[in-house]
């Protein structure tokens, strides 16, 4: 019996880790929808960095993966408003605080809007937007809503690599 236990100690310590690794650190996760298209694709499959968020601030056009309080699910979008900005697209232009900022990632028009953030708050758009469901809808993020970042695409193997 004693030999038992101590054949299954490495398989338990191996459980742990790994249960440890994907709940804290990294996990994937597949991508729903074409919101993010071209960038992502329906079933891609990538990899959430979650020790970014203990680690690291968000930054403009980073894409993450956020709890969506609104319908419960999981989204993925693109980071464009920062907290404590004024978000403004007009004539298919990025503004930030009445400031030009080039948006290199839509893949389609953007409706003119405008929106504010809060301190601790973020406005995230995806890229396909004509068929993102994104803070225009749900309106502005909490960091808490963040689940982490998205670096790394796994699958499809021909696109196997970082994110941009």
């Amino acid at each position: 019996m004693k030999k038992f236990i101590n054949d299954l100690i490495p398989y338990i310590i191996i459980v742990i880790v790994v249960v440890l690794f994907r709940t804290f650190i990294m996990t994937p996760a597949v991508v729903d929808g074409l919101s993010m298209h071209d960038t992502l694709n329906d079933h891609d499959i990538v990899i959430i960095n979650k020790i970014v968020m203990k680690t690291n601030n968000i930054n403009r056009f980073d894409i993450v993966v956020l709890k969506n309080n609104t319908d419960g699910d999981k989204i993925i979008k693109r980071v464009i408003g920062l907290p404590g900005e004024k978000i403004e697209y007009k004539d298919n232009k990025l503004y930030i605080n009445g400031e030009e900022i080039e948006d290199n990632f839509k893949t389609n028009e953007t409706t003119d809007f405008t929106a504010e953030t809060k301190e601790n708050e973020y406005f995230v758009l995806g890229d396909n937007r004509e068929l993102s469901k994104d803070s225009r809808y749900l309106g502005n993020f909490k960091k808490e809503n963040i689940i982490g970042k998205v670096d790394f695409r796994f699958y499809p193997f021909d696109k196997l690599g970082f994110v941009e």
